[in-house]
C-alpha cells in the first residue's frame, strides 16, 4: 500500500489540510473579532462622550439654576444697623406685610420679603403694635424687627394731677402737647368719648388723672378718649356701680362726692374721714347743708381753701352753703384714692373738719359737735387763717 493510500486511510493529509484551512480560517475569524472589538470600542466612546457633554450642559444649567433659585429664595437685605434717622408709623390694624411695604418705601429695609421672614423668625407676626418708632435707613431686616418694640415707641409723657378741674386739665394738656386748650374743649363737646351713662354727657369728673404716654400725632379726641377709658377701667376695678348701690347712692353721686373729697383733702389718709363727714351730713335728719368751700370756689372759678361770707351768697347750684344735697356735678377729676374713699367712708360721727394750718394743707382735724368745730376754727385763726 502506497503512502498515499496509508495517509488516506489514516486521515493524515486531510487532517493537515483541514488543520491548515482551520488555521487560515481561524486567523481570518480572529482578525474579524479584533476589528469588531475595535469597531465596538469606537461605538461605545462616542455615546459616552455625548453623555458627558450632555451632563455638563445639564450640570451647568443646574448650577446656574441653583444660583438663580437661591437669589429668589434669599431676598435682598441690608447688613448692619443702618444710618440716619426716619420715623415709621404702624397704624392700627396694619398687617406685617403692609408694614414691610412701608419700610421698603421709606428705605429702612431692602425688601418686603426679608422683613416678613425676619418677623416670622422672631415670632412677632401678630405683635407689631401701633405707634410711631424712630428707626434708621438701610437696616438689616432683623435689626428693623428688633426696633419695633413698645419700649422704642415715640411717646410723650403727660402727667395729669389728681383733683384738677377740667379747664385746668385742658391747660395742662395744651402746655404738654403743644395744642391749643380750645381744641380739647371743642373735642369734649363733639367727640364720642364713651362716657358712662351716669356722666350725662359731661366730661368733668371723668377725665381720669394719671401719667399718660401719647404719640406725637395724637388728636385731642384720642387724648380725652384715653382719659375716659382709664376712668372706666378704674370704675370697673373698684366696682363703682355696685358700691354705689350698697350705699344707696347713684354712681354719679359717688363721683361727685369723690371730687369734693379730692378737692378738700390734704393727704390720702384723711380722705375716708372727709367722705364720712359728707355722708353724715347728707344722712342727718334733718339733712345738713354740706357747706363745702371747695364747691363755692368751683362755682366762682376761684382757687382758695376758704370762701368769704360774701362768696357763700352766690346763687350757683354749686353753692353748698345755700342748697341742700350734692352739687349738680363733680367739681374736679378725682383719682382712685378719692373714689375708693367715697365708696368706703371711715366709721365715725364727725360732722366737721377744718384745715387748721393755712401754711400746711396736710393738717386736717375733725369734730363732732359745734363746740369742737369752733375750737378748731380758733386754732385756724391763730395760725393766720
Amino acid at each position: 500500500m502506497s503512502d498515499l493510500d496509508l495517509n488516506s486511510l489514516l486521515g493524515t493529509e486531510d487532517d493537515e489540510g483541514r488543520s491548515r484551512r482551520r488555521s487560515r480560517a481561524s486567523g481570518k475569524r480572529g482578525g474579524n473579532r479584533r476589528r469588531r472589538r475595535r469597531r465596538n470600542r469606537g461605538g461605545f466612546i462616542a455615546p459616552l462622550l455625548a453623555f458627558v457633554v450632555l451632563a455638563g450642559i445639564i450640570g451647568g444649567g443646574g448650577y446656574y439654576g441653583y444660583l438663580w433659585l437661591g437669589d429668589a429664595l434669599v431676598p435682598d437685605d441690608y447688613t448692619g444697623q443702618g444710618t440716619g434717622e426716619v420715623v415709621v408709623e404702624i397704624k392700627d390694624g396694619q398687617t406685617a406685610s403692609e408694614v414691610a411695604e412701608e419700610l421698603v418705601r421709606l428705605g429702612v429695609v431692602a425688601s418686603a420679603k426679608a422683613f416678613s421672614n425676619a418677623v416670622d423668625n422672631a415670632g412677632k407676626s401678630g405683635s407689631l403694635q401701633p405707634g410711631q418708632y424712630k428707626m434708621r435707613k438701610k437696616m438689616s431686616a432683623a435689626g428693623a424687627v428688633a426696633m419695633l418694640i413698645p419700649g422704642n415707641k415715640l411717646l410723650k409723657k403727660v402727667p395729669i394731677k389728681e383733683g384738677l378741674r377740667l379747664s385746668d386739665t385742658y391747660a395742662t394738656l395744651a402746655k404738654e402737647m403743644g395744642k391749643p386748650a380750645k381744641d380739647f374743649a371743642a373735642a369734649a363737646k363733639k367727640a364720642d368719648l364713651d362716657l358712662p351713662s351716669y356722666a350725662k354727657g359731661k366730661l368733668e369728673g371723668y377725665a381720669f388723672p394719671a401719667t399718660y404716654d401719647f404719640p406725637p400725632n395724637v388728636t385731642p379726641e384720642q387724648v380725652l378718649g384715653a382719659m375716659v377709658k382709664r376712668f372706666n377701667q378704674t370704675a370697673e376695678e373698684v366696682d363703682l356701680e355696685g358700691g354705689a348701690k350698697e350705699l344707696g347712692r347713684k354712681p354719679q353721686d359717688i363721683v361727685v362726692i369723690a371730687s369734693i373729697v379730692q378737692a378738700e383733702a390734704g393727704r390720702f389718709e384723711d380722705m375716708p374721714k372727709i367722705a364720712r363727714v359728707i355722708y353724715n351730713r347728707l344722712d342727718r335728719d334733718p339733712e345738713m347743708k354740706l357747706e363745702m368751700d371747695s364747691t363755692v370756689m368751683y362755682a366762682l372759678n376761684k382757687y382758695r381753701t376758704a370762701a368769704t361770707i360774701a362768696e357763700t351768697k352766690t346763687k350757683s347750684r354749686y353753692n353748698t352753703y345755700m342748697y341742700l344735697g350734692l352739687p349738680p356735678g363733680p367739681i374736679s377729676n378725682p383719682g382712685q384714692h378719692a373714689i375708693e374713699a367715697a365708696l368706703n367712708p371711715a366709721k365715725g360721727d364727725w360732722l366737721y373738719f377744718v384745715a387748721t394750718d393755712p401754711k400746711n394743707s396736710n393738717v386736717t382735724k375733725f369734730a363732732t359737735t359745734e363746740a369742737e368745730r369752733q375750737a378748731l376754727l380758733a386754732e385756724y385763726q391763730r395760725n393766720g387763717g
